[in-house]
């Protein structure tokens, strides 16, 4: 899971892998695999910097 911060402060936690699409109008707007959608603080490239990390974490590389 990775931690975001919703445009209200509010920190949650989402599973990077079910992400369906990252998309920056002008806020960053994440679609998941199940139709919601979340605006959060964060820039594409953080989130994916985290995802990234994530990765690492779990997989080692």
């Amino acid at each position: 899971m990775i931690k975001l911060t919703k445009l209200n402060d509010e920190e949650f936690y989402i599973n990077p892998y079910q992400i369906e699409k990252i998309e920056c109008h002008p806020d960053t707007t994440i679609t998941m695999m199940n139709g919601h959608v979340y605006v959060v603080k964060e820039s594409i490239e953080e989130v994916n910097k985290k995802v990234v990390e994530l990765n690492k974490e779990i997989f080692g590389k």
